[in-house]
């Protein structure tokens, strides 16, 4: 008898899950999550600052005016990184910053698409990230190596742990890694019962999220990517991430970095969303937001990082010359 009633009862739960993905009209997997599946694009956000210019207020979205003139914009940098050059007699005034004939040449660079976005931040209200507690600077992107500023002198950049996790071909980080920059605005996400993995395209780290209600690790296990449990709201995944390592920074953020990430499919695409809160870093949270466009081809290229890694060798060797001045 009991046999037959948890029967009845798995029966109920899948007829269940078929309504609901029928009212929804959202995807599903065969056993009734929300499908989001598939290679998935935010180069279209590449065009939208981090944080809200002041001229646009509390408003979230360009008027169509302004977004003709962005795509105007764009349309103008993508007929001037698909020009043909030559690297012996390009302009090298700006060599090594992005887009420049030397790092890495224009026509890698993916800035052909356009977003109505006015900041990627949508909470607080201005777009504006909150200020940062007493005693700490205004958040960083990365805390160390060449993308903070450092320098080849007074002995910097003594090996490999003086440099960032990203320009050592370890990770962009969470949630750094799904927002675009330069080029791979690309991420990949495979489901199977109880469990959702994403890869990132650049440097092409996988996080493998446990769906339930288990708990996080302990407090003394930390990870780079920090330790993600994730459940189903509706139709969204929501994501809560805590236990980062020391040696990860999120624009100045540090091992008390709790996130909440949401990602919900529509018709526009797939909708994401993070909040952010480290009370140690920022007098309160805020939220950053993206929609990353479904790709036709699933395929995703391996990014070999290591094995073109020159600027890490050449950053280094450029030290010790410094040092034996």
């Amino acid at each position: 008898m009991r046999n037959a009633i948890m029967a009845s009862l798995g029966f109920a739960a899948v007829m269940a899950s078929i309504v609901s993905a029928q009212s929804s009209g959202t995807p599903r997997t065969p056993w009734g999550e929300p499908d989001l599946q598939g290679t998935w694009s935010s180069e279209a956000e590449l065009s939208v600052p981090f944080e809200r210019a002041a001229q646009y207020g509390d408003r979230k979205f360009l008027t169509d005016a302004e977004f003709a003139q962005r795509q105007k914009q764009t349309a103008t940098q993508l007929q001037s990184d698909s020009s043909e050059f030559d690297v012996f007699t390009a302009d090298t005034r700006n060599a090594g910053a992005v887009g420049s004939a030397t790092s890495p040449p224009p026509h890698w660079l993916e800035r052909g698409k356009a977003s109505k976005r006015t900041s990627l931040v949508i909470d607080p209200p201005d777009g504006r990230i909150p200020a940062t507690v007493q005693g700490r600077g205004r958040g960083r992107g990365l805390a160390l190596g060449t993308f903070a500023g450092g320098q080849f002198s007074g002995g910097s950049f003594a090996g490999p742990q003086d440099l960032s996790l990203w320009e050592r071909c370890i990770t962009r980080g969470v949630p750094a890694a799904i927002f675009p920059t330069v080029y791979n605005a690309n991420i990949r996400i495979v489901q199977g019962p109880g469990v959702v993995a994403i890869t990132y395209e650049m440097i092409h780290d996988t996080r493998v999220i446990p769906i339930g209600a288990a708990a996080h690790v302990g407090s003394a296990i930390r990870g780079y990517e920090g330790d993600s449990r994730g459940h189903w709201e509706g139709d969204t995944l929501v994501v809560d991430t805590t236990n980062f390592s020391d040696k990860t920074s999120y624009r100045g953020s540090g091992e008390t970095l709790h996130l909440i990430e949401r990602f919900r499919r529509d018709r526009d695409g797939l909708q994401y969303e993070v909040t952010v809160d480290d009370p140690k870093t920022w007098v309160k949270s805020w939220t950053a937001a993206l929609t990353l466009e479904h790709q036709p081809d699933d395929s995703l290229f391996e990014y070999g990082c290591h094995e073109g890694n020159n600027s890490m060798r050449n950053i280094l060797s450029a030290a010790r010359k410094a040092d034996a001045k």
